[in-house]
């Protein structure tokens, strides 16, 4: 296999369709074409599935994607960091954040970044779980600020732990169910929670199974954006589960409520995950300081807002 050819592979999937790829890659359609005709002629084994609606992947066109994006990720990291030791800042960074962090420390982050390092594109992904963790693994991602769950092995991950909070059961001020008292009481109402599908075992054993009840299919909803979790909490009058520091956040203050339940679930650890092999370069390195030092000076500070948000954190670095 060939680098070229890798990276065509990977723009094809990115754009959609070899003309896009090529105008991606600044290559013609007949190089980008020959590029893919070769490797599925090296591989003995058909790839694309090329129809009139664009171009799809068979399942060994699949496999292969997944290892042509590290391999093209990893060279692009490497280009990047030879290029900052020329002294010519410039990349891309490419982070997922989990919505909690998105609306307490992210911003104030990303301005010390951009002031030390204003020459680096940043591309920032929604770090839900069952968005980000996918693109962590295939390469797309260089880090993840976000939890860290049975579903993320040892042996494929790697974890700098950052902060330890609590979750709770959420609904919007004046629902039904917002003064029950048990878990069982609230089987029968419509859920809306996050998860991939290996995350839902440990998902449904915090939340349901070690409190013995259990909650039927049709009751429990997915939701893949922040956004649409707390659309359908607030206008669609469905429960949710989420971490406390989420209900002291300007967008949330004033319209939800934890529902008094009893049971109690799993502490969770924030943390800066990355691939297990990946190496962390500088314009990463340089936006994990500039969160650190957000945190920290939040932790110290006096203000009743930031009070409020460490009095449900806890710090461990």
């Amino acid at each position: 296999m060939k680098l070229h050819q890798l990276q065509a592979l990977v723009a094809v999937a990115d754009a959609g369709s070899i003309r896009a790829a090529a105008r991606l890659l600044a290559l013609s359609q007949a190089a980008v074409t020959k590029a893919l005709r070769e490797l599925e002629a090296e591989q003995r084994l058909p790839l694309l599935l090329r129809t009139a609606g664009g171009v799809g992947f068979t399942e060994t066109g699949q496999r292969l994607l997944g290892h042509a994006r590290l391999v093209v990720g990893q060279l692009e990291r490497a280009n990047a960091e030879l290029a900052e030791l020329r002294g010519e800042v410039g990349g891309r960074l490419s982070i997922g954040v989990t919505p909690w962090v998105m609306l307490t420390f992210l911003s104030e982050a990303m301005l010390h970044f951009r002031e030390r390092m204003p020459g680096v594109q940043l591309e920032v992904f929604e770090g839900l779980t069952a968005v980000a963790l996918p693109r962590l693994r295939e390469g797309l991602l260089d880090f993840v600020v976000g939890p860290f769950t049975p579903a993320m092995s040892g042996q494929e991950f790697d974890c700098e732990l950052l902060l330890a909070y609590d979750s709770c059961v959420m609904a919007s001020r004046g629902h039904p169910c917002a003064g029950k008292t048990a878990l069982h009481q609230l089987l029968d109402q419509d859920w809306v929670v996050n998860y991939t599908p290996a995350s839902y075992p440990a998902m449904m054993q915090n939340l349901f199974w070690q409190h013995g009840a259990d909650i039927e299919p049709r009751h429990l909803h997915c939701a893949h954006s922040t956004s649409l979790l707390l659309e359908m909490v607030r206008h669609a009058g469905m429960i949710t589960y989420c971490p406390r520091p989420l209900m002291v956040t300007e967008a949330l203050r004033g319209w939800v409520q934890a529902v008094p339940v009893a049971e109690r679930f799993e502490t969770s650890q924030l943390g800066i995950i990355a691939r297990r092999s990946a190496m962390r370069g500088a314009a990463a390195q340089c936006f994990v300081d500039c969160l650190l030092a957000v945190i920290r000076r939040r932790a110290r500070s006096a203000a009743p807002p930031d009070r409020e948000l460490f009095d449900l954190l806890k710090l461990l670095f």
